[in-house]
């Protein structure tokens, strides 16, 4: 047999390198930072012990906490109610529920937001699933401002919160209303497709329901729960810095009062069903500014401009909470001057 007849002798194998990237040496990085993580803290525990008992630092930890806290199980209850339109309703059935008229769609969606029992933290994620289920932006926008104002579980509170003063219980929901209505409209008539960027989500076709409900649930809980963490940073932040005695100066010039108290609950960030027992400890302001900061705070906040930048693109945000902003002052001017 000659030497080309001979049988190919086989390739050698690859020799892997050490620390070449494979599971075993992917762990042994972890344990080694995790290690020098805690030798880090381990030499650094006095001057973070004593950062962390500044007053400061307390009171931003306090914030901090509490908005997370309020804000998280609705959260959750929006992004379930979410995942539950998405996997479970069909798309044809808001075409029918709504008028086909977008004018007369709007109102009729703002009223349906009696019937969420959360915060403004649950109404976001829902109105996204709206807008992709084929629901006109307009009226998915009145009803993300109208629910978190109008539900009973908020209408209850303001009511307890202001024994003396039922009116406000009146002043708020009709604001709130009139506010949602406006500004659906406003977005039919001025609002442009090219603002509105609902983020991309997975494709669940092929899954058994279950199993798609949980997929969505998953994925709308870890893209809007960064959102609100950042929010309530934000807020804390903010809520830390602002001397309270400015709250004393201004509360004795009407219109700077109303403007201040408006601007107070966008720093806040202070869930809808607590916010008014924070109003009607305000008891230096008027009713009217009272109102203002009531019907602000839950259509438009530091943590509900970060989720609507996430769940409705930052174009849409930038515009949008602006024009809220200064609609829900309005409204909340002219029904004070008409109730209170």
């Amino acid at each position: 047999m000659t030497d080309t007849d001979a049988a190919p002798a086989p390739a050698p194998a690859p020799v892997r390198e050490r620390g070449s990237g494979g599971p075993s040496s992917r762990q042994g990085n972890s344990l080694l930072i995790f290690t020098l993580l805690l030798l880090l803290v381990a030499l650094l525990q006095a001057p973070l012990g004593r950062a962390v008992s500044a007053p400061v630092v307390q009171n931003w930890l306090t914030v901090f906490v509490a908005v997370l806290t309020q804000a998280l199980p609705f959260l959750v209850l929006g992004v379930a109610l979410s995942a539950v339109i998405a996997v479970f309703v069909p798309a044809a059935f808001f075409t029918r529920a709504l008028p086909k008229q977008p004018a007369l769609a709007v109102p009729a969606a703002a009223l349906a937001g009696v019937v969420l029992p959360g915060c403004e933290c649950a109404s976001v994620p829902v109105g996204g699933a709206l807008v992709r289920r084929g629901v006109t932006p307009a009226a998915a926008f009145a009803f993300v401002l109208s629910a978190p104002a109008i539900n009973p579980i908020v209408i209850t509170a303001t009511a307890v919160a202001f024994p003396r003063d039922p009116e406000m219980v009146v002043a708020r929901f009709t604001a709130s209303l009139l506010v949602a209505c406006a500004m659906g409209w406003l977005w039919q008539r001025l609002g442009r497709a090219e603002w509105l960027r609902p983020p991309a989500r997975p494709s669940f076709d092929g899954h058994g329901k279950g199993a798609a409900f949980w997929a969505a649930l998953r994925h709308d809980v870890m893209h809007a729960g960064g959102f609100l963490v950042f929010g309530a940073m934000a807020a804390a932040t903010l809520k830390a810095v602002v001397p309270a005695r400015w709250l004393h100066t201004v509360a004795s010039i009407p219109v700077i009062s109303i403007l201040a108290l408006a601007v107070l609950a966008v720093l806040l960030s202070i869930c809808s069903e607590a916010d008014a027992f924070v109003a009607a400890s305000l008891t230096q302001f008027s009713l009217t500014a009272r109102l203002a900061f009531l019907v602000v705070g839950p259509m438009i906040d530091l943590k509900l401009f970060a989720m609507q930048a996430a769940t409705f693109g930052r174009g849409f945000a930038v515009r949008f909470a602006p024009a809220t902003f200064a609609v829900a002052i309005l409204g909340s001017v002219l029904v004070a001057a008409v109730l209170l």
